[in-house]
């Protein structure tokens, strides 16, 4: 357990900078795609989109993360005109009715380009800039903040091929390769955020040694994101004293929390999550330990 570094995100049209590590932030999650791994078909139509959205929000979301192509292990990927035509529906029918910051998980530059002066005000490339380095000059030319995702290969393949024999090192590499990236193409050091990227090309047991390396990666200067909302892993975990292979995604709620609580103790400042409501709850708790460990 470490003290948490404060940082400030500047977004556009907004005065005050989005303020990391005084406490927790939440972003809740909103897949407007078919086959992602815990919600796929939910929230298809806008309409069901924007009820979500705003539910997120009420029920304290801090930030609202929009997929709308799925980056779960198998996923094959989508076209561009694709990707927006999901996306573009929700984020008009949002604009004006939100508070929080959107912020669009997209690995497409094109996407990012359209989505940003669609309202979307954040951009969170899970590819870490691997896919298209051209995000981090949609990035630079918009002055958002840019979250930076490790991903071991492709989503199509990326828990068939040869995991990293030594995780923390992976990861250190290539999360500092993509900031290097990111600097080159003009993205300020204050609006970069990383991911390590729980789940994405990882075994289960290298998951479970990435949070618990949190603090090394803290090292790296920069706030951290986590996401291990309702994973695979957790399933894994909680089957282990049964038959079954893994638990069904809706039932990991309970592995989400110990997982969060892991994350802002080891030095997360911000948390991406589905259930909002439940985790506010775990990270106010987490929180209130990192105070006292501070006093």
């Amino acid at each position: 357990m470490l003290y948490r570094k404060i940082f400030r995100l500047r977004l556009p049209n907004r005065k005050q900078p989005l303020l990391l590590g005084q406490r927790t932030l939440l972003m809740g999650v909103l897949n407007i795609t078919p086959d992602s791994f815990s919600d796929g078909g939910k929230f298809l139509t806008p309409s069901r989109a924007v009820q979500h959205a705003l539910a997120l929000e009420k029920a304290g979301a801090d930030i609202l993360d929009i997929g709308a192509e799925s980056t779960r292990p198998g996923s094959e990927g989508i076209s561009v005109a694709e990707e927006l035509r999901r996306l573009l529906p929700v984020l008009q029918a949002l604009c004006g009715k939100l508070k929080i910051p959107v912020s669009i998980d997209t690995r497409k530059s094109a996407v990012a380009e359209i989505a940003l002066g669609a309202g979307a005000q954040i951009i969170n490339d899970v590819s870490g800039l691997r896919h298209d380095p051209l995000v981090a000059a949609v990035a630079a030319r918009h002055r958002v903040p840019l979250i930076l995702m490790h991903m071991r290969g492709e989503p199509r393949t990326m828990q068939k091929t040869p995991f990293a024999r030594d995780v923390m090192k992976d990861v250190t590499e290539g999360l500092r390769t993509s900031i290097r990236k990111a600097r080159q193409a003009g993205v300020a050091s204050p609006q970069i955020v990383l991911d390590p990227g729980i789940g994405f090309g990882k075994s289960f047991e290298q998951n479970y040694q990435l949070l618990a390396g949190l603090p090394q990666l803290a090292r790296l200067g920069f706030p951290l994101l986590v996401g291990t909302s309702r994973k695979g892993f957790l399933g894994a975990t909680l089957a282990k004293d049964s038959k079954a292979k893994s638990v069904p995604a809706a039932e990991r709620l309970w592995a989400t929390a110990a997982t969060v609580t892991a994350s802002i103790l080891g030095g997360a400042h911000i948390v991406r999550v589905h259930d909002v409501a439940e985790m506010v709850q775990v990270a106010r708790t987490a929180d209130s330990v990192l105070d006292a460990n501070c006093l």
